[in-house]
């Protein structure tokens, strides 16, 4: 069965500015929605109106049809990657498998760079190292959906290449929305992509329509 969800109709103002007015977005089980967009454009703002934690004055979710609110309540639905590290350095990494009941076998397997790491602590892990880790949690706990805001910072382009390909893997489990600066390896591997601008978001068909709004130069 196909999960949809669905982004309607959001308005959020910022004092007198208004950071999004006119927003649709559509993301299905199944496939990876891109979310391009300059700094300042409100993509992270437009994923925490998603979750719940950020309120707006029109706030359409919808889960296959249904309005739901309090999304960050509900990780079956969606889980969130920010763009800050949100696992403590403090943890070993065995504590956060074992804390998330995921098997490191499967994931040393996976990336093999980590064989040597089950009983580190987070701060001895690269940046890179640690957003894999993190990447890897939110891909690999169930869930419908998840939204994943700059996966690729601190990523070198080996774990790059190596995160795109997993992401393509673990798409058969649940939907993906993603943001990230880094557009190239965004529209690599999104099934749709929308750019946010102005406010409003725009369904991307071609490379071309980058630049006919601007965002990159052919």
């Amino acid at each position: 069965m196909i999960h949809t969800l669905e982004a309607d109709g959001i308005q959020l103002d910022f004092g007198l500015r208004r950071i999004l007015s006119d927003i649709y977005l559509k993301c299905e089980t199944g496939k990876i929605t891109g979310l391009l967009g300059r700094n300042g454009q409100g993509k992270s703002c437009l994923m925490n109106v998603i979750l719940g934690t950020l309120n707006s004055s029109i706030n359409s979710v919808r889960f296959d049809g249904n309005v739901t609110r309090n999304v960050a309540k509900r990780p079956d639905l969606l889980l969130y990657l920010p763009q800050f590290n949100f696992i403590p350095k403090s943890l070993k990494v065995k504590q956060v498998f074992e804390d998330f009941q995921l098997s490191y076998t499967e994931f040393e397997n996976r990336f093999p760079e980590f064989k040597e790491k089950y009983n580190s602590k987070v701060s001895h892990l690269s940046g890179g190292q640690w957003r894999t880790v993190e990447i890897y949690i939110i891909a690999k706990t169930p869930s419908l959906f998840a939204m994943l805001d700059e996966p690729f910072t601190h990523l070198n382009p080996i774990q790059i290449d190596k995160i795109k390909e997993f992401l393509l893997e673990e798409k058969t489990n649940k939907g993906f929305l993603i943001t990230d600066h880094m557009y190239s390896h965004l529209l690599d591997i999104s099934d749709t992509v929308y750019l946010l601008k102005d406010g409003k978001t725009h369904l991307i068909k071609t490379i071309q329509d980058l630049d006919d709004l601007g965002y990159v130069r052919l």
